[in-house]
């Protein structure tokens, strides 16, 4: 396989290398399982130019906010050359107005400037191929069976993937597009020194190791009830481990239902995206649904147990291939069906997960058996 290059492209690229654009917008756990795949690329060809289309929400996952322009990638934009934003959340909330259309045009004008070679829509949306299209790529390849069929319409070139996880379906995808087998490799996040100082100050009292919960998804069908997270964290107090709890804000309703019926042993901790990565690197433990923050957990290679109803774990869940050591518990009751109908209310197998099962997985994967969580209460 290679890539579909005119031969004025292919002479140009074989003197300077191949400059990529891939499309992941988000979300968030979206956005990781694509990170394996362009890692193993980087890997291959560090040389290459790699930009990378995200919303603004998620970009520091590819880098931090703060400390001005870099020329080079370093550990604070370790895996891509240039992140763009693509603000579609804000452009869904006032499509027709006029900040919106010079909006659309300055990007058009970014992404121009790339002058890239190849072009990958892994998200397959319609929102992410209309922006991969505006590139003008030499070559624009995207899934053959795109989350949203009309996708396809604006594809050059389309990959049929059979992989079962997302992880290697992003391989199968991104390896066609340039001609290669592409194994997924070991995601290096941003290390931001002002989240890792934020977060050395905000652990100095904790005193021992403490246990991360994401309550929310989503969706609310993939959310394990808040009492049970609340329930969790009061059996792990009494094996000696404090839970905080991942908020999307101060006045998140869910985390704060998870601090009220922990009998004191959580506390609500809102943090970006930055804060959350330097949050989960010291983490004992990942307690979540299948959501952005379990997956970080996976890509950190932190110890996780997935919380499954909806959405299939053989898909979505905690990756585990020969490049990453994470150890893994993952709950899916048999009465579970793959529904991503966006339903608000808990799904009936999802609440078949009970407390006692979750806290037992979570106390062999911290290396404390109950019966010493037991002996301390």
């Amino acid at each position: 396989m290679e890539p579909n290059l005119s031969h004025d492209t292919g002479a140009a690229v074989g003197n300077r290398g191949l400059r990529v654009l891939v499309v992941r917008i988000g979300a968030m756990g979206d956005v990781l399982h694509a990170m394996p795949a362009v890692s193993a690329m980087r890997e291959l060809h560090p040389e290459w130019t790699i930009d990378w289309a995200i919303e603004p929400a998620w970009s520091e996952l590819l880098e931090i906010r703060h400390g001005g322009a870099r020329a080079a990638r370093d550990a604070r934009r370790p895996l891509v050359d240039r992140r763009i934003l693509v603000p579609t959340r804000n452009w869904k909330r006032r499509p027709w107005t006029v900040k919106t259309v010079r909006e659309i045009l300055t990007l058009r004008g970014r992404l121009r400037v790339g002058s890239y070679d190849l072009c990958v829509d892994m998200q397959g949306s319609i929102r992410s191929a209309v922006v991969g299209r505006m590139a003008g790529a030499e070559d624009f390849v995207g899934p053959a069976e795109p989350r949203e069929g009309p996708a396809a319409w604006f594809y050059r070139r389309k990959v049929l993937t059979t992989a079962q996880h997302v992880v290697e379906q992003g391989c199968e995808l991104l390896g066609n597009a340039i001609g290669e087998e592409l194994r997924p490799a070991r995601v290096a996040l941003p290390v931001d020194a002002v989240a890792e100082t934020w977060c050395d100050g905000l652990l100095s009292g904790l005193g021992h190791s403490f246990v991360l919960v994401a309550p929310t998804a989503g969706w609310g069908a993939k959310q394990w009830p808040a009492e049970r997270y609340g329930a969790l964290a009061a059996a792990l107090g009494h094996s000696g481990f404090r839970t905080l709890v991942n908020a999307s804000s101060a006045e998140d309703t869910v985390a704060k239902r998870v601090v009220e019926t922990s009998d004191g042993a959580a506390s609500m901790i809102p943090c970006s995206v930055g804060q959350m990565i330097a949050l989960v690197r010291r983490a004992a433990l990942v307690v979540a649904g299948d959501t952005g923050p379990l997956h970080l957990a996976a890509a950190l290679e932190r110890p996780v147990v997935g919380l499954y109803g909806p959405t299939d774990p053989a898909r979505n869940g905690p990756y585990g291939a020969a490049s990453y050591r994470t150890r893994s518990r993952v709950f899916r009751h048999a009465s579970s069906v793959v529904d991503h109908s966006r339903h608000a209310e808990t799904e009936k197998g999802l609440v078949e997960i009970t407390v006692d099962e979750v806290v037992a997985a979570a106390l062999e994967l911290l290396g404390v058996s109950e019966k010493a969580g037991q002996d301390k209460v």
